[in-house]
């Protein structure tokens, strides 16, 4: 991508052509296109970042990127067609795929969330690789995989076409054996509409000689089942509601100015990322290591993708989809400060999923996986043992047993 001209003002450029498009305000748009970036959210933040020297700023980000780990572990890559052709990037892990045949452990398949890559799950790959089967891939037009081709040919993304996307995965990497789904935010949206699509994986409609669905567990990590357009963002009522409707059309026309936004996100970075932590983290006492790799994943995300998929959080509505997790072992996990998919909606879920194990984060944000990874990490491996016991698999080792 080029800089904007020189001479030339990006900022000002995006404005303009956002006030000829839509008649909101320069500065409104302004605090829209940095906000936008970490996944819809909105302006109004206090900037107390911007009093320390940009210098010094860039030295401590050079000096945590070159220490930080984070981001780092890779497994065997491969490509997996989506039912579209788009290629899904997608890799292996763990030490489970060695196990001889007839001892099948647990395949557990993680789904990242919005504006994120497979890295996010970084701590709990780093945790669970001894004696398991994990898979993590890349959204469509996230991470390392293909630009939705559909979009491209002029179809709108859509919660639908993910939950078909994760059916072209298991089918490819892990046709048999039990599995485990873990969806963080959109991830969990993606897992809600393969239920809705493919119910008999979850063992609604298998017949009782066949037993229990492939899907032996399920975790639903900082996301809802539906009124997107209900959660206010952190703002007053009156903000919440203007942000929800000059939103739509201020995303879609910055997804049209890619080289002009992406030149003011590098400007803007210093309030780009008071933005970032304020909606991916609750508390401030975060690892500034995380912090910065929680920036570069957001950062990473084009400002196209983030206008490809910004509409489809208002059109997901899978409360009854729920129905058909019913029976199984089930985590539901959020934040108390989650602003974007607020544990409210964890609770609305968890009450119709009777006997999952509900728990809602004191103090945490949105990326509660980074934020929290010793608490997320107990908690995934005591769902690992339940889901074992639930369908009769091998249990997981005693590293990951010793979490629980």
């Amino acid at each position: 991508m080029t800089d904007a001209p020189a001479g030339g003002n990006p900022v000002a450029a995006v404005a303009k052509a956002a006030d000829a498009a839509s008649g909101v305000s320069r500065a409104g748009v302004i605090g829209i296109s940095v906000g936008v970036l970490a996944a819809g959210a909105a302006a109004g933040v206090a900037i107390e970042r911007l009093t320390v020297g940009r210098t010094m700023r860039r030295r401590a980000r050079a000096e945590l990127d070159a220490a930080a780990p984070y981001g780092s572990l890779r497994g065997r890559p491969l490509t997996v067609a989506a039912p579209d052709g788009t290629e899904l990037y997608v890799e292996l892990d763990g030490t489970g795929w060695d196990e001889p045949d007839g001892a099948e452990p647990l395949t557990v398949v993680f789904c990242h969330g919005y504006c994120l890559n497979q890295d996010s799950w970084h701590f709990q790959r780093a945790t669970l690789r001894e004696g398991l089967r994990l898979v993590f891939w890349d959204q469509r037009s996230h991470g390392r995989s293909e630009r939705s081709r559909t979009y491209l040919a002029g179809e709108p993304a859509s919660i639908d076409q993910l939950g078909g996307d994760l059916k072209a995965v298991l089918d490819a990497v892990a046709p048999t054996g039990p599995l485990v789904l873990v969806g963080h935010s959109m991830g969990g949206m993606t897992m809600m509409a393969l239920a809705d699509q493919h119910p008999e994986l979850f063992g609604m409609g298998v017949p009782p000689a066949e037993g229990w669905g492939r899907v032996a567990g399920v975790a639903l990590i900082g996301t809802l089942a539906g009124d997107w357009n209900e959660v206010n963002l952190g703002l007053p009522k009156a903000g919440a509601k203007l942000f929800k409707k000059v939103a739509p059309g201020v995303v879609k026309l910055l997804g049209r100015q890619v080289e002009l936004v992406e030149a003011t996100r590098r400007m803007g970075s210093d309030v780009a990322a008071v933005f970032y932590r304020r909606f991916s983290f609750g508390g401030k006492d975060v690892d500034p290591g995380v912090v910065r790799f929680a920036e570069q994943l957001l950062d990473a995300t084009p400002i196209d993708v983030v206008a490809e998929f910004y509409p489809v959080f208002g059109a997901h509505e899978k409360y009854e989809a729920l129905t058909v997790l019913r029976g199984l072992p089930a985590l539901v996990m959020a934040g108390t400060k989650d602003l974007l998919t607020p544990a409210a909606h964890s609770e609305a879920m968890a009450e119709r999923l009777p006997g999952a194990e509900l728990d809602l984060v004191e103090g945490a944000g949105h990326l509660v996986m980074l934020e929290r990874p010793e608490l997320v990490d107990h908690q995934l491996a005591a769902l690992l043992r339940r889901a074992a016991d639930f369908a009769g698999a091998v249990p997981p080792p005693s590293t990951v047993l010793d979490l629980d």
